[in-house]
């Protein structure tokens, strides 16, 4: 059976190893050699998760570290960071299934097997689902959704910082452009990504009020 899907074949090992990442420096390469010596794990098994960490983003092909990796490591961004290595390194179930993660482990090895193929007993799945609840329990789906909730405006009560505070800033321009000095001055807007067009309307409703009326 095609397998495309994360896992190691020792899944007990996996929280083990991922507490150890979060306690050791970034290795210029994680490979055998570093999970061996630095991070005490010579099993033979045990170097499945090297396999289990490139599907998941966590290493380049090359055995580097990524960005997500090192994400990981913080404290502050560990929870979604591990949400977005298992969107990654079980894409295939999140395709089938973009609630995977809210199923129990009775559905979600139905889910692995209708993928694989193969029955819900076979070694592969019980890896597979093993090693997904394991990683789970670090990841917090809701977090990854939401992580960029404040920086969203939804409405004209909460445009982005430099309109709200514009009439504040903006006060020496008024003064300065009544003086009719003949001063001109140029606006660079960067404009939030929405399909609400409420929003642009606000904006360009703010820029009107605070800095283009006479």
């Amino acid at each position: 059976m095609g397998i495309n899907l994360a896992y190691m074949s020792s899944p007990g090992t996996l929280p083990k190893i991922l507490n150890k990442i979060c306690e050791a420096v970034v290795p210029d390469n994680f490979n055998g050699d570093f999970l061996g010596t630095k991070l005490g794990f010579k099993g033979g098994n045990q170097k499945s998760f090297i396999s289990w960490a490139k599907k998941c983003g966590f290493l380049n092909s090359d055995g580097t570290p990524t960005q997500l990796y090192k994400n990981f490591r913080n404290p502050s961004s560990r929870s979604e960071s591990m949400a977005q290595a298992l969107r990654k390194g079980y894409s295939d179930a999140f395709e089938r299934n973009e609630y995977a993660n809210e199923l129990d482990k009775k559905n979600f090895t139905k889910l692995i097997s209708e993928i694989t193929g193969a029955p819900h007993d076979n070694s592969t799945v019980k890896f597979i689902v093993s090693s997904f609840f394991l990683a789970k329990e670090y990841a917090d789906f809701e977090k990854e959704s939401t992580v960029n909730d404040d920086i969203i405006p939804s409405s004209e009560n909460n445009l982005p910082m430099i309109l709200n505070n514009s009439k504040q800033n903006n006060s020496e321009e008024h003064k300065i452009k009544k003086v009719n000095l003949g001063l001109s001055y140029t606006i660079n807007l960067v404009l939030p990504k929405t399909e609400d067009p409420a929003i642009y309307n606000a904006i360009f409703k703010s820029l009107k009020e605070n800095l283009l009326n006479e």
